[in-house]
């Protein structure tokens, strides 16, 4: 699948880069789902694989980008690289369809957004917040950083964690490079961003064959626990949402999920799938994935 290598900039000057999919030779004006990816992750960790699908299936383009101080995409001067503000990032999202819209060969009143684990949840508040968005696909989105915090970090671990939030921010204010952390550890007794085992064979198994780094800053940590985007998911509506949620997801909890999902309002489609988190990617769930988000997609913005 031909894919144009594309930037854009940002509300606050940074520039962004990423991938734009279409049909070969078809010169048609198509809507436009822009993608981009979770925590840390990268484009090419298995975004391309669905642009691909939608574009080879349905008359629509794609636009995938890294998100902000990850992969191919730069970060505001002074900033570190590897830091996730949710603010930023759902900001990115909303000048991502502004630069979608001002491209001759989108209809820049068709235009979605597709999002997975964290970036699944900056959907729903993009959804919600910016009424150009035209549906919303959210796959094992993270959708309450408090719960999901708890679900994740020993209670015992906590206490040490807010200690390190305080000395991290005292060591900035000082002029002192930002504390980092691993995004995952083979221990999870060790502290990491992401402590579960398919978290680490996932993001292990990407590291051997990507750029992606396993570090993010310690102010990444606190405010994902301070992140809530679910909290305006009934605002969504009249805008349709598809949420992709799997059965037994424990890095961002099934049940959470769930409880967020019922308070959406219509037009709204669940889709659940069978085992984990990262199953939504890759293997035998990826057809019944894929082609269920391309139905979506032909009925609420292809059509």
């Amino acid at each position: 699948m031909p894919r144009e290598d594309i930037s854009f900039q940002t509300a606050d000057n940074v520039t962004l880069r990423g991938w734009f999919y279409k049909l070969s030779g078809d010169n048609s004006v198509l809507p436009c789902l822009v993608m981009a990816h979770g925590f840390s992750s990268l484009k090419e960790m298995d975004l391309n694989t669905f642009a691909e699908y939608f574009t080879s299936h349905l008359p629509l383009s794609c636009f995938v980008y890294d998100n902000r101080g990850f992969g191919d995409s730069d970060t505001k001067e002074g900033q570190p690289r590897h830091e996730i503000i949710r603010t930023q990032q759902t900001s990115d999202y909303s000048d991502a369809i502004t630069y979608a819209q001002s491209r001759s060969d989108v209809n820049p009143d068709k235009i979605g957004v597709w999002g997975s684990s964290y970036s699944g949840g900056h959907v729903l508040w993009a959804g919600a917040v910016d009424r150009r968005v035209k549906v919303v696909l959210s796959q094992v989105p993270c959708v309450d950083g408090w719960s999901n915090f708890h679900r994740l970090i020993r209670p015992d671990f906590v206490a040490g964690l807010n200690r390190l939030f305080q000395e991290d921010r005292l060591a900035r204010a000082a002029g002192k490079p930002p504390g980092s952390l691993p995004v995952v550890d083979e221990d999870p007794h060790k502290p990491s961003a992401l402590p579960t085992p398919d978290s680490y064979q996932f993001f292990t198994g990407w590291g051997k064959n990507s750029n992606w780094k396993n570090n993010v800053t310690v102010k990444t940590i606190e405010a994902f626990r301070e992140y809530h985007p679910s909290a305006h998911i009934q605002h969504i509506s009249p805008t349709p949402l598809l949420m992709t949620v799997a059965e037994n997801d424990v890095l961002t909890p099934t049940d959470l999920a769930l409880e967020a999902y019922s308070r959406a309002l219509e037009p709204k489609q669940l889709h659940l799938l069978p085992g984990g988190h990262f199953d939504a990617y890759s293997g035998p769930n990826f057809e019944r994935n894929a082609n269920k988000q391309a139905q979506f997609l032909r009925e609420h913005l292809c059509a």
